[in-house]
């Protein structure tokens, strides 16, 4: 570039400038890889058109890259209005050596970017500093988003008119609440909140996100962040029944229980046909010495999500609905060839807690009928209420062979398989059993199963950050 430009500059000043566009250009090469191409010089006398990069699958989607050196608070990146035209994003890089041609290496960074479709124009030329760029780790996704937008035009467009869709407009509020939720997903806690913060930044107005940035710092055990999001989310949507259970949450682990209580009420007067709302009052107003309220509550809990009352989480659930139980049949005698006789009297010993004498029965109901798929299931209930995982699972799985749309089965061996610490096999039966719970029409059964599914990836991602 000095050569071809020695006869109308100093060969020292081109060779500087171009050096330091140079310098940025490879920090973005290495981020962007095969996704963009560059700008071929020797085509172009006047240099490379405003344009650095095209992308690679679309040769009219151009990258504009900006490079300066300075201190991180005081530089800043200035743009023409012709840069703006021919291109989708600025990126903008910061050098941190002064450039000259003695010095022998340079440390770089990819400062933000900026899409174009956001930069305003009054004059021909436009200055701006770090702080109102973009996060770096956004680059990609957004030209993606921008690729896809494209393409789903060029089939129906001139070329002339096909230029033009470098401008089009990308919901950015859209994209960064997806690229917080990868992030989250993945327990990056600290980009999933860069990530939100810039989507505020476009729609402040958005109750979700203030949800979701206090999700983030509820796992991040910043609770009293936590409680100013879910706060903000309730100013902004007063019927927003995931901020009030989320709050009553964090407000249960500072130990604030009366509050807690009335964020679950809320809650459940917004969505009476949550179980998880009651389950969650349920246990606060237990740990307060409240037994009945949590016995009200236990109970509805169970009439909305009936497995409540078998899992091993929610072993208090049991206890209470003993103490609360009415007078049980008696144990009967039953014909030897009576399948359904001894099935039922293992219902009503697993009832009185006899949990050995429960399984006796069911297994002698299979005996006798090798295909009633509902003494597996109970068998499996009672051999779960012993502690005995295993061999639920078997029972479990024997259900789901000779019926694979018995939702509950898939439910129940998810909690077994979680006793013996396999997490992934649970997560998977649980996803079965909400994709039934789905197809069947119990909404509320599908609500409390995906409740479940988020915790345990959550309870995962903490893991992979503890570890």
């Amino acid at each position: 570039m000095a050569e071809k430009y020695k006869r109308t500059s100093p060969v020292r000043d081109v060779f500087i400038n171009n050096l330091k566009g140079k310098l940025g250009e490879e920090v973005v090469k290495e981020r962007l890889a095969d996704f963009i191409t560059e700008v071929d010089y020797e085509k172009r006398f006047g240099g490379d058109g405003k344009s650095d990069f095209t992308l690679t699958a679309n040769s009219l989607i151009g990258v504009e890259v900006k490079s300066r050196h300075g201190s991180i608070n005081r530089v800043r990146w200035s743009v023409s209005a012709e840069e703006v035209e021919k291109n989708a994003v600025i990126v903008c890089i910061l050098i941190q050596e002064e450039v000259n041609e003695a010095q022998s290496a340079y440390h770089l960074f990819l400062a933000g970017f900026l899409p174009t479709q956001m930069i305003k124009l009054k004059t021909g030329k436009i200055s701006f500093g770090i702080n109102q760029l973009l996060y770096g780790g956004g680059l990609l996704p957004y030209l993606e988003q921008f690729q896809i937008s494209a393409n789903s035009r060029k089939s129906n467009l001139s070329q002339s008119q096909l230029i033009k869709t470098q401008s089009a407009p990308v919901d950015l509020t859209i994209f960064y609440l997806d690229i917080g939720d990868e992030y989250f997903q993945k327990g990056e806690y600290a980009a999933a909140i860069n990530s939100y913060n810039q989507a505020l930044q476009f729609n402040n107005s958005d109750a979700d996100i203030y949800y979701k940035l206090g999700l983030v710092n509820y796992q991040l055990g910043e609770y009293d962040t936590a409680i100013i999001n879910y706060s903000q989310a309730i100013n902004i949507n007063i019927n927003h029944p995931q901020a009030y259970n989320q709050m009553g949450l964090a407000h249960y682990q500072k130990g604030n229980y009366q509050i807690a209580i009335e964020a679950y009420t809320q809650a459940i007067i917004i969505n009476p046909h949550l179980a998880i709302n009651y389950k969650n009052r349920a246990e606060v107003r237990s740990r307060i010495g409240d037994n009945q309220g949590a016995i009200e509550d236990y109970h509805q809990a169970i009439k909305l999500n009936p497995d409540y009352a078998t899992t091993q989480k929610d072993r208090q659930i049991s206890r209470y609905l003993l103490d609360d139980k009415q007078p049980l049949k008696q144990i009967i005698n039953l014909d030897i060839d009576d399948a359904i006789g001894y099935k039922n009297r293992g219902h009503d010993r697993a009832e009185l807690g006899d949990y050995e004498g429960a399984i006796a029965d069911y297994t002698q109901a299979t005996q006798i009928n090798p295909d009633d798929i509902d003494a597996y299931y109970y068998r499996g209930n009672a051999h779960f209420d012993l502690g005995q995982y295993e061999a639920a699972i078997t029972d479990y799985t024997q259900v789901v062979k000779i019926n694979s749309h018995y939702v509950n089965a898939y439910y129940n061996r998810g909690n077994a398989l979680l006793e013996i610490a396999d997490k992934q096999a649970a997560v998977e039966d649980f996803h079965k059993a909400a994709d039934l719970y789905w197809q069947e029409g119990k909404l509320a059964e599908y609500k409390d199963t995906q409740a479940r599914i988020i915790e345990l990836e959550i309870e995962a991602s903490l893991d992979i950050l503890n570890f």
